[in-house]
């Protein structure tokens, strides 16, 4: 059985406190169990039905969430994308999917429903293991949008993808750089959520009111006073009440005027 030093141990205790696995297979499932014990684990759950995971996962707030990708009562990329969306305490925990059919297009779907890690059966302690050191001690960026809900897809970190956003040149070379990216990415967000309002109310209210309190702590960090008053406006305009496509239509806009033009050209088209 793989060991890790204590002191990694100490440091991913937080998010393997509390394991749920999600697996229809009882062998892969005992294996998962007994290396995530090894790890730390002091409550785990295992359960092969889809809906009830979701209850478990309202029941015991995991830290770490496990998934087989398919099962006779399991869709694990349908699992990841209703935790995702969903209100419960745990919709931001990492999520591992495992899966012995590793194929681009199922570790491209698995990557679009909002997991943090890929895992191919059979798989070693090593595998696992870092997989685990990865979503505790590596954290990624949050997107909240209406079309995809879960950690940066450009920070895709799994050993099993070699997608085109996998790439040193991604990552910002300066925190101006850094600072643009992160305004750039809230305004399209900003801008796709109002298109998108009518499909998904909820889910485009919650993306909206997360890019306002990003664009206004990245006003305050870079003393942008526009950018944070127009922050400010759109904030409002959510703690009025119920907001609608119409209510936010003007503060988005507001926002939108202090994008750069090729993001406003997004939100014209």
């Amino acid at each position: 059985m793989f060991a890790a030093d204590a002191k990694t141990l100490n440091r991913i205790e937080p998010v393997v406190r509390r394991v749920l696995i999600a697996d229809p297979n009882a062998a892969s499932a005992r294996l998962l169990q007994d290396i995530m014990k090894s790890l730390g684990a002091r409550e785990i759950v295992i359960e092969a039905d889809e809906h009830r995971v979701q209850d478990h996962a309202r029941e015991m707030e995991p830290g770490l969430i496990f998934t087989e990708r398919t099962g006779p009562r399991l869709d694990g990329e349908r699992l990841a994308k209703a935790i995702r969306r969903s209100n419960l305490a745990c919709r931001r925990s990492p999520i591992i999917m495992m899966t012995a059919e590793a194929t681009a297009s199922s570790i491209k779907g698995a990557r679009d429903s909002g997991i943090h890690e890929f895992l191919r059966k059979p798989f070693t302690s090593t595998d696992l293991f870092r997989r685990v050191e990865n979503v505790a001690l590596k954290p990624r960026d949050w997107i909240e949008a209406v079309g995809y809900v879960g950690p940066d897809r450009r920070r895709f970190n799994s050993g099993e993808y070699a997608g085109p956003q996998k790439r040193k040149a991604d990552k910002p070379s300066s925190a101006a750089e850094a600072a643009v990216a992160v305004k750039d990415q809230a305004m399209r967000i900003l801008a796709a959520s109002l298109a998108q309002f009518d499909s998904d109310p909820m889910q485009a209210t919650r993306a909206v009111k997360q890019q306002a309190q990003t664009l206004k702590a990245l006003a305050m960090k870079t003393s942008d006073s526009r950018l944070a008053v127009a922050a400010a406006g759109l904030e409002g305009c959510l703690a009025s009440g119920h907001p609608t496509k119409a209510t936010l239509a003007g503060p988005i806009g507001a926002l939108l005027l202090l994008a750069d033009p090729e993001t406003q050209l997004t939100r014209a088209g």
